[in-house]
């Protein structure tokens, strides 16, 4: 259905687009840069909301008829390691590496980090599995680094004897820019040359934008 342009007034009644038949509907803005579209995507039953005058192409936000609302482009990332990392140098910050993505939103992961690509607050999530922890350590440090600053835990490996395997995880809440980065590293202080990082879903990179 075609509309004609309208710059200003007001309509009284409800405004119906298409006529019940299985068809597409949309209203298109027509901006200086950039076009957006907002209109009902028959063939899936949904509400889209998206870049450009095409509906379906550039989906920003789509709210299906049960009320559920995604949003593909919406900056989210996970990632894990394919194999071990062993026997980690002491007394140096040492940079977790991740090679393979489960999923990356927008392409935002590369060379074992995210870069933001808005500025807001972005929930970071890491996983990981120590092996070989040697109680002759004075501590381990595991650190998401930003732009803007560090989130940091720490272990004290009090044990009686050296521990087969343990697993960790901590999630920050991080304020970042527009192309501010994130990283993961782990600092051993003293002890052996011992420890392994374990691969697969045992340690995983992950976050996504909160607003």
């Amino acid at each position: 259905m075609a509309l004609t342009k309208v710059r200003g007034g007001a309509i009284d009644n409800p405004l119906t687009l298409g006529g019940g038949s299985a068809s597409d509907n949309s209203i298109i803005f027509d901006g200086n840069a950039q076009d957006f579209h907002i209109g009902l995507d028959d063939s899936t039953d949904s509400l889209t909301i998206g870049l450009g005058s095409t509906l379906g192409t550039t989906s920003h936000m789509v709210i299906d008829a049960t009320g559920a609302i995604t949003k593909p482009l919406q900056p989210a990332f996970s990632v894990r390691k394919s194999s071990d990392q062993n026997d980690i140098n002491q007394n140096s910050s040492v940079t977790i590496t991740f090679d393979t993505e489960v999923f990356d939103n927008n392409a935002d992961f590369a060379s074992d980090q995210f870069t933001a690509p808005v500025t807001g607050k972005y929930n970071l999530h890491l996983l990981f599995r120590l092996d070989q922890i040697d109680t002759g350590a004075n501590y381990y440090q595991t650190t998401i680094t930003t732009s803007n600053r560090n989130y940091t835990m720490t272990l004290d490996p009090n044990y009686s004897a050296d521990v087969d395997y343990t697993s960790f995880a901590f999630s920050v809440l991080a304020d970042m820019d527009a192309n501010d980065t994130a990283a993961c590293i782990i600092y051993q202080a003293g002890g052996s040359q011992q420890t392994d990082l374990n691969s697969g879903n045992d340690t995983m990179f992950m976050g996504h934008l909160v607003c």
